[in-house]
């Protein structure tokens, strides 16, 4: 992965991950109302995307045409390119704290279900790293409850079983201590005590 570059990035880019249920978009909403309470400007974003590319694979999560996981995961990464490109390092050379749902992660993460890990971390290996990682980690069990309890249908990976594996693959790359700054929070918790974990960690950068 390439490392971080101060001169071309003047913003920070953090990113959070975890299973669909784990209360993601939850803590980033509060993340960012506590950033701008500071005084920082935030530009919040989410892969997939909204694009082109994004929309095909809002396609195929929602069952409306089909690719293996495979391909899902070549399209992901084309995504991710673009969001690089368009998004993300413009606004982080504006001097804003980008923060997204989802990066190259989750790639790994639900990859591993049909692909080789190493091949996944390979087709991802020149994207930037983010400067913090948030893992909210919460069990397939309690993320299905939370899914089936709040929508009327699940997506492409939304079946415990998928899960299970995917759960797997983030608490490997967790202990791994191959990417610097991943941080696991445990999301089972009262969402107060969640975002508290993740702002003491924050405040050792701002």
């Amino acid at each position: 992965m390439k490392k971080n570059k101060t001169d071309v990035r003047q913003g920070k880019f953090i990113v959070f991950e975890g299973l669909d249920g784990s209360g993601q978009s939850t803590q980033i909403g509060l993340l960012d109302a506590y950033l701008k309470s500071k005084g920082v400007k935030t530009h919040l974003t989410t892969e997939p995307t909204n694009n082109i590319i994004g929309g095909l694979i809002r396609g195929i999560l929602t069952h409306q045409w089909s690719l293996s996981n495979t391909g899902i995961q070549l399209l992901y990464c084309a995504d991710r390119a673009h969001h690089l490109e368009s998004e993300v390092l413009p606004a982080m050379a504006k001097g804003n704290v980008v923060i997204s749902s989802r990066y190259f992660f989750s790639t790994i993460a639900y990859g591993s279900l049909d692909n080789d890990t190493e091949w996944l971390k390979k087709i991802n290996e020149k994207f930037i790293l983010p400067d913090m990682t948030f893992f909210i980690k919460v069990s397939p069990k309690v993320c299905m409850r939370r899914i089936n309890g709040s929508r009327f249908r699940t997506e492409f990976f939304e079946k415990e079983k998928k899960l299970k594996k995917i759960y797997q693959a983030y608490l490997r790359l967790g202990e791994s201590k191959e990417y610097k700054n991943f941080y696991v929070i445990n999301g089972e918790q009262a969402v107060e005590e969640v975002s508290g974990e993740i702002k003491k960690i924050i405040d050792k950068i701002f």
